[in-house]
């Protein structure tokens, strides 16, 4: 369980980096040996689905992807279930009623009670209406964020910045990690904290996947400076 709570998960942040319609963001499941695959009731509407009426399948899961993106898809997924491998991806999903949707998929191993990974465990997270933004403004707006916000709202502004999500969405990226991680979320938001700004200042203009990365590997690094990124 979660010991931190947001001091105000809905309010005003200040960082409008996202369109006013909240984005959807859910969880998902995938387990290696039956190809079964749980959605929660987000990841199910983000699909065009309504909660409770879907059973999905990999080919369900597959067929859903934009045809452009199908291949970059199916190739992850394979090699996820080759090498048993944590994995971030962006990506086009076309819904049940042909509109087109673009996500991120933030993903870690899911291991059962005595470490052997079975599958893999993520977050679905919808920025259709987020353009993308120059690296730049990424560095920058991080910077400020880190200047004059406290530890948990400076997380979550940072990834609305780098994701392009609103504010409830981005706590709901920070809780999920640190339940899935078993971490406090304050320790959890200052890792990522310090992990964003210190690529930041060592590398102009990162790419989102360097974020991806940090994100879903903060857990290992805390309390443990020999691992600090970059």
């Amino acid at each position: 369980m979660v010991a931190d709570e947001d001091p105000a998960p809905n309010g005003d942040d200040g960082y409008d980096v996202a369109d006013a319609r909240p984005q959807l963001a859910g969880q998902f499941r995938f387990y290696f040996d039956d190809e079964r695959w749980e959605w929660s009731d987000e990841v199910q509407l983000m699909h065009g689905y309504e909660p409770g009426t879907v059973s999905p399948t990999t080919e369900l899961v597959l067929s859903h992807k934009h045809p452009d993106d199908y291949q970059q898809v199916a190739t992850t997924l394979d090699n996820v279930r080759r090498h048993h491998q944590a994995f971030s991806t962006r990506h086009r999903i076309v819904d049940t009623t042909g509109r087109i949707h673009h996500v991120i998929v933030v993903a870690d191993k899911l291991q059962d009670e005595s470490g052997e990974v079975i599958g893999t465990k993520g977050f679905y997270v919808d920025v259709t209406p987020i353009e993308d933004r120059n690296q730049k403004q990424f560095t920058e707006a991080i910077a400020e964020i880190a200047e004059n916000r406290a530890t948990i709202e400076q997380a979550k502004g940072m990834l609305m910045v780098v994701y392009g999500i609103d504010s409830q969405a981005a706590f709901d990226l920070l809780r999920w990690r640190s339940q899935e991680a078993n971490i406090k979320l304050r320790l959890l938001a200052d890792q990522v904290v310090a992990d964003f700004v210190a690529l930041s200042q060592f590398e102009a203009s990162p790419p989102r996947s360097a974020y991806d990365n940090l994100l879903l590997t903060a857990d290992r690094r805390i309390g443990n400076p020999q691992q600090a990124q970059p």
